[in-house]
């Protein structure tokens, strides 16, 4: 059996890096984020939850990234740069990167972010076109980094630059010869753009060295951090382009088919996600050799991986490309359990929790029964009167995480303004809740009270906010992914009940 989460009663918070508060537009690895840490610690939890940490394209969301591998530049503190002597602090601070503290405005931040990296980049003396030799300590470093990384890195770093040559287009419109990678062209293209693909390493060099030494102090406080892996991969990707054999492509490297869900009471045409499905065909023959490398990249950067879209592995819905709505799709097989015995036998005993949300068959029911992996439960899903639900707290098991709702759903507050008024009704009485006033709370303790072994909270219903604070609307475009939140939020006094909730339920990470 997989472990679970942990092996006790345990809590902890949701809540992205870019929705905490910082000088520079949108959350970063910042002395913010270690207050952040601290006060998970002083409010009792064991876990950190993040989104997906890579570097956000079109839509600006986590789950359609450049990258399985890299991280997201914006995320890389400037203030250490600054004290680093790569940027000064008066350049900085003339930038404006966006002014509103509770909204991210993504459009200023791509406008402005590459350019004051890439400044860091020429002081440093590892461009090029820089006047002054690098640090002999920073080289060293650096060297080492991109000498480690050389299974990804090189190709995500020539992908970037031959966006910014190519004005944001994806790589299926750049010129034939690139598109499909022929050996001349690539080489060529690492000449012409040898500058731009040092930027892409160096910032990707800066990211990780930032992001270990937060993960670091986080793990040290006794905070795990819970990462979240996509299923998919964007087509516009490093991925795709440096790795068409994985996907199910044509000869010109175009897909023959592409993923999404099919219609149902929520999308009356389905979601067409858009991202290439693999060719499990292939990846079987490899003996999964690409899943068990981006798994191990997981697990360099987080203690416990969320495992998106875990259906897709037993069932996957297949669009023919082209469709313009989900609606002509049909359900193909998976790789099942290969993959995971796979996993096991080459990478151990890995803590998984596995994302079984939506409409489960009875072969996904048995798949996730058979890895051992916690699935998720989520509170907001319980309360239609007119049928027993699954995710009512009676009926969870122990090996199972709770939440009062996940990045995809509206805050529990939000949410509640929202629902029929025979679901909140139903609702009420269940968790005998008399009047409005604190009621997320009671929504959070049926959360900690529950039997599963862990209970997460998006930090939103902590603080009680509504629509306002929304993560993301699933198949909308727009205002999603741009909550951030206020820099007074955290107070010693939101620790103290945060604390005291989990002591009542034994999740208590102090003890």
């Amino acid at each position: 059996m997989a472990k679970t989460v942990k092996n006790k009663r345990a809590c902890g918070v949701l809540m992205p890096i870019f929705s905490l508060p910082s000088k520079y537009g949108i959350g970063s690895f910042s002395k913010e984020a270690y207050d952040f840490v601290d006060f998970l610690e002083k409010s009792g939890q064991s876990y950190w939850q993040l989104l997906p940490l890579g570097p956000t394209s079109y839509g600006d969301s986590p789950y359609q990234s450049f990258s399985t591998y890299a991280g997201n530049p914006y995320f890389v503190d400037l203030e250490k740069l600054i004290d680093m002597g790569l940027l000064k602090k008066e350049e900085v601070d003339k930038v404006n990167f966006g002014g509103d503290e509770s909204h991210i405005d993504y459009a200023r931040l791509f406008k402005t972010r590459y350019e004051v990296l890439y400044k860091a980049y020429v002081n440093s003396g590892l461009s090029p076109v820089s006047t002054k030799a690098p640090e002999p300590e920073l080289k060293k470093e650096f060297d080492a980094f991109v000498k480690d990384n050389e299974d990804w890195l090189p190709d995500f770093a020539l992908y970037m630059s031959l966006k910014k040559r190519y004005d944001g287009l994806s790589w299926v419109e750049w010129p034939e010869d690139l598109r499909l990678r022929k050996e001349d062209a690539l080489k060529a293209a690492r000449e012409k753009h040898a500058d731009r693909i040092g930027l892409h390493e160096f910032i990707q060099f800066l990211f990780m060295k930032q992001w270990f030494e937060l993960k670091a102090y986080a793990n040290k406080k006794g905070i795990d951090i819970i990462g979240d892996i996509p299923i998919y991969v964007a087509f516009d990707s490093a991925d795709t382009w440096a790795n068409p054999k994985l996907f199910q492509l044509d000869k010109k490297n175009m897909p023959i088919a592409v993923a999404g869900c099919p219609p149902d009471s929520f999308s009356r045409t389905g979601q067409l996600w858009g991202n290439p499905l693999y060719d499990w065909e292939y990846h079987e023959k490899t003996g999964f050799k690409w899943w068990m490398n981006r798994i191990k990249g997981c697990y360099k950067l987080y203690d416990v991986v969320r495992i998106d879209h875990f259906r897709g592995f037993d069932e996957y819905y297949s669009i023919p490309f082209g469709e313009p709505t989900a609606e002509n799709g049909h359900w193909v097989k998976g790789p099942g359990y290969k993959l995971f015995e796979v996993m096991k036998k080459e990478l151990g005993d890995l803590r998984v929790i596995a994302e079984d949300l939506g409409y489960l068959t009875p072969s996904v029911i048995k798949l996730v029964k058979r890895t051992g992996f916690p699935g998720m439960k989520i509170l907001q899903f319980a309360f239609d009167p007119r049928e027993e639900s699954d995710y009512l707290p009676h009926n969870y098991i122990q090996n199972s995480i709770v939440y009062t709702g996940t990045h995809d759903n509206e805050t529990t507050l939000g949410w509640l303004d929202a629902i029929p008024r025979a679901d909140k009704r139903f609702a009420k009485k269940y968790l005998n809740i008399k009047s409005n006033k604190g009621i997320v709370w009671e929504f959070i303790r049926a959360c900690f009270s529950s039997v599963s072994d862990t209970a997460i909270i998006p930090m939103q219903d902590y603080l009680e906010l509504g629509t306002e604070a929304r993560i993301n609307t699933p198949s909308t475009l727009g205002n999603n992914w741009v909550w951030r939140m206020k820099g007074d939020a955290c107070t010693d006094e939101l620790a103290e009940r945060m604390l005291d909730m989990a002591k009542t339920y034994g999740r208590n990470a102090n003890v």
